[in-house]
């Protein structure tokens, strides 16, 4: 099996890692909107929830191959145990352990999603409101140790987007019932 070189490596690393931020973006406004309980004929409650799930599970595969390529690419001195434990790495601590939390809370919120029934409602709700901490970690730990997130014009463009389609969710969520 051929090996991949270090390039190839770092660029499928920045891809899935931006690839991540863009599909737990769409997730989390899923997510808003669902609790916001809109919905029409043409998108009925439960597609609407089948694609935020799905939306959230495929974030979580390309932040898995996000963490994967940074360890296995010697660009970064990335430990298997910098992508679980925060501030356990020697390279940019702070920024690298906001994507361990994002990806920790991550695994926070689809495990006891899978658990959900056996959890409880209140106790589950609680816990996935953490997907907030877990969106707003990743998006910072893209900005500050994401180079093509700050120094290219589409990153910084994707960054836009997300935090403008979050903000938008939310602003919409907040509006009154009648005035949008």
């Amino acid at each position: 099996m051929a090996r991949l070189s270090a390039p190839v490596l770092w660029y499928i690393d920045r891809g899935a890692g931006l690839a991540a931020l863009m599909l737990l973006t769409v997730a989390v406004v899923l997510g808003v909107i669902s609790a916001s309980r809109l919905h029409s004929p043409r998108w009925p409650r439960f597609a609407l929830a089948l694609l935020h799930r799905n939306l959230a599970l495929l974030a979580l595969t390309f932040g898995a191959v996000h963490v994967l390529t940074s360890v296995i690419d010697s660009h970064v001195p990335i430990r298997v145990a910098d992508s679980v434990i925060p501030f356990a790495a020697a390279y940019r601590p702070f920024w690298l352990a906001l994507g361990t939390i994002s990806a920790d809370l991550m695994l926070a919120v689809l495990i006891t999603t899978a658990v959900r029934r056996r959890l409880g409602y209140r106790a589950w709700r609680s816990i996935h409101l953490l997907s907030y901490g877990c969106w707003g970690a990743g998006l910072i730990h893209a900005i500050a140790i994401g180079s093509d997130a700050r120094s290219t014009v589409w990153g910084v463009t994707i960054v836009a987007a997300c935090i403008g389609a979050v903000a938008g969710a939310f602003t919409q969520r907040a509006t009154p019932v009648g005035t949008h």
